[in-house]
Order: structure tokens, then sequence, then C-alpha cells
């Protein structure tokens, strides 16, 4: 009797030290978890905010994540790129005016007027982009009898601050400039954009009913959270947990909710006559996305594809015929 009383006192010590083991082992666990999760939170921080806050650092270099080498993604990937602030490298070969407009920032723009136009077409550019950029197609729109107005969003060229919010508060600035065109008189007014432009336009006239006469859009993402995704997917590296963060924390630090900016959401909002051009060829941008755009614009719309584009100006390798298209879009409309 004594030696089961014996044998049952080892057990009990056994099981105590096997549990006492695994509470161990447990909070070991929970700890490196924690501080993984916050490891995986600062780096997004840091990444979110050079993503969105263009840097004075002379050094700096715009590169896209695709052409990076391994080391450089690597650190990419911990502690996010200096993109520099972009500036203009060029001007109008033409007559033009430099104005001055009071958005929520100042923003700068390119004035080009011709003799007996047909309307203003407004040219917003994309992430990483200037106003100089949309000289080339500012010069057919010229040709095809257009005034244009060319925008520096906020952070760029020769407008306010660093900070780019990915389309968000660039919607307030394309309603400051379609407003200013449309007090001047003004009657026909189409605005373009490419990419974040696209979004930008997307989302004014979702928030403020703007009504102009058309609009021309290139590659608009269809969420935000899917171009970050799709900005991770580029580098190799896996989503998951990561971009969730990141839209987040690019969101809580310029001041918006990131998961709400979806174009795909804004196209039900939009009625007035709409091109909406994609390449195919585009890492950034699904289809899917462009044709769930596509399905929920409410007025007329048409939809161009070009086989060669990645995401890029599709006059870089389709002139003739984003030309062709774009002039029977408003020759139409």
């Amino acid at each position: 009797m004594q030696i089961d009383k014996s044998i049952g006192m080892n057990n009990d010590r056994n099981a105590v030290k096997k549990l006492t083991r695994r509470k161990k082992w447990l909070r070991r666990i929970m700890r490196t978890l924690l501080v993984g999760f916050i490891l995986i939170n600062v780096v997004t921080v840091f990444h979110a905010y050079r993503f969105t806050h263009f840097s004075e650092d002379s050094g700096a270099k715009f590169n896209r994540y695709q052409i990076l080498g391994t080391s450089a993604k690597i650190q990419a990937l911990l502690f996010g790129v200096k993109h520099p602030r972009p500036s203009n490298d060029n001007t109008p070969n033409v007559a033009y005016e430099t104005i001055q407009l009071n958005s929520n920032k100042r923003i700068e723009c390119w004035s080009i007027p011709v003799a007996n136009s047909k309307g203003t077409i407004i040219l917003f550019h994309g992430y990483g982009g200037r106003k100089s950029s949309q000289l080339g197609k500012a010069e057919i729109f010229r040709k095809m009898g257009y005034n244009t107005l060319l925008v520096d969003f906020m952070g760029s060229g020769g407008s306010e601050g660093n900070q780019t919010t990915i389309g968000h508060k660039e919607a307030e600035q394309v309603k400051t400039c379609y407003d200013h065109i449309s007090s001047n008189g003004e009657k026909k007014i189409y605005l373009h954009g490419n990419s974040m432009g696209a979004v930008a336009i997307m989302k004014a006239i979702s928030d403020f009913h703007l009504q102009p006469a058309g609009i021309m859009v290139e590659c608009p993402y269809g969420t935000l959270y899917k171009t970050v995704c799709a900005r991770f997917q580029a580098m190799g590296t896996p989503t998951f947990i990561v971009a969730g963060l990141l839209t987040f924390w690019g969101g809580i630090e310029n001041g918006f909710w990131a998961f709400g900016l979806n174009p795909i959401d804004f196209a039900n909002q939009i009625s007035c006559p709409t091109l909406l051009m994609y390449g195919a060829k585009d890492d950034n941008v699904s289809r899917k996305e462009i044709d769930d755009i596509y399905a929920n614009l409410k007025g007329p719309r048409q939809l161009k594809v070009y086989p060669q584009s990645g995401h890029e100006f599709y006059t870089n390798k389709h002139k003739k015929d984003w030309t062709e298209d774009v002039e029977a879009f408003l020759k139409k409309y």
C-alpha cells in the first residue's frame, strides 16, 4: 500500500513538472509572437511613411521595386524606400500661365490656352509624377483644339509639401481645379488622369458630385489595399498581414481610413461619359479590378485595352491608337 502511494505521488510530481514546462513554453511562444507583431508594426509604420512622404534628400532616387537588387529589396521591405520629391524637368514650349490655387494644400498649375477652343481638359499625374510629365499628352490635346490645365498634386513639382495620399486628399484638389475652370465660364470640362490621378478624379466625382463633360482615366486601381498587395507581389514577397498593416498605418499617418479608398465603389457614383483605359501587361492593377470598375460605371462608358503596355503612359507604345481613341471619345461627347 505504501508503494502504491509513493508511485502516485511521483506521478503527480511528474505531471506538475510537465504542466510547468508547457506553461513556460507557451509564455515564450506568446512573448515571441508579441515581439514579432510589434516589430512588424514598427517596420510598416516606417514603410508607410516613406511611401506617402517624398524625400528632400538629393541622393534619393525613384526606383520601381521590380528593378531593385536583392539587398535593396530586403532594405526596402524592412525600412521602405526614400522616394525623391518629384520636380518638373521641363516647361511648355508654347505660351502658358503659371497659376497658384488654394485647396487643402496650395497647388501649382500650368494653363495652356488655344484659340477658339472646343473646351478645357485638366490633366492629373500619377504617384511620383508631376505636371511636366503630362506635356506630351497636353500637346496632343492642344492640337485637337482644347485648352489644357496641367496640375501638380500636393507634394510634387511647384505645389506645397512633400505628402501624397495616393488619391484621397488629392480628390479635393481635383475639385479645386474643376471649380477654377468652371468659374471662368467654361462649360466643356474634361478630366484626364493616370493611376493615382485617375483615382483622385473618381473620388472627386463621388464625393463632390462634379459634372464634367467626360473623364478619361488610365489604370486606376480597384482598391488601395489591392494596390499595396501588388506592391509586395512585385518584390516577390508575401502579402499576408503586412499588406493590411501597411494600408492601415498609411491611412492613420495621413488622417484617413485607407481601406475605404476604393475606386470600384466610387464608380457607382459616376454617370458622366467615361473612357477607361488599361494596359494588358500591367503588374500593378489587375484586369479584374478594371472590369469591376467598368461594370459599376453608371453613364456611357468605353473600355480600351492596350496589349503591349504595362503600368505606364500608353502613348509610349500605342501613341497612334491612344490618340485616335481619345479623339473619338471627345468628338462623341
